[in-house]
């Protein structure tokens, strides 16, 4: 019986662990892309930055489509905490959006996916804002298709045709 009590405990504890969700960082220039390891900054578009328990850094991504294909590959994240998207609907500049103050939670965001805009790589982008009028905005312009976090196609963010055409920049 002691054995269970203390067992339980133990579960009971871990259970209740408390994990600081850290918020999101200023873009700097030491940000380099997890995966291409190229200096996040230099690229035009939206940027995305993941914090995982056990990850002392943001994991930074050159595109948000890339960070959301890190977030559902299988072997990629373990343990997310949080994801930060920029909020285009305030960026004053798609070539270089602010590297502070439009970050919002990923989860949180409308996304335009199809648009004739490309990314930080020069493929297809996930586009987030955070009000559902300024995606709508942007689709008059630009075209595309307003999606939620949870609605965005695994083929969009995995798939690779049509990426590098000569689409608007």
């Amino acid at each position: 019986m002691r054995f269970l009590t203390c067992l339980l405990v133990v579960i009971l504890g871990a259970c209740s662990e408390k994990v600081d969700i850290p918020g999101p960082l200023p873009l700097t220039r030491e940000a380099v892309g997890n995966y291409c390891n190229m200096i996040v900054i230099d690229h035009p578009g939206p940027k995305i930055q993941i914090f995982e328990k056990g990850v002392s850094h943001a994991l930074w991504f050159t595109s948000v489509r890339d960070g959301l294909a890190y977030n559902i590959l299988p072997g990629e994240a373990q343990n997310i905490l949080a994801i930060y998207v920029h909020d285009m609907g305030q960026a004053t500049s798609w070539d270089r959006p602010e590297d502070d103050g439009i970050w919002i939670k990923a989860e949180e965001a409308f996304y335009v996916i199809g648009s004739r805009k490309r990314g930080g790589m020069g493929a297809k982008e996930t586009i987030p804002f955070r009000e559902r009028a300024k995606a709508d905005q942007f689709i008059l312009e630009y075209g595309g298709q307003l999606v939620t976090y949870d609605d965005i196609p695994s083929t969009y963010i995995l798939g690779d045709t049509g990426e590098h055409d000569d689409a608007d920049h």
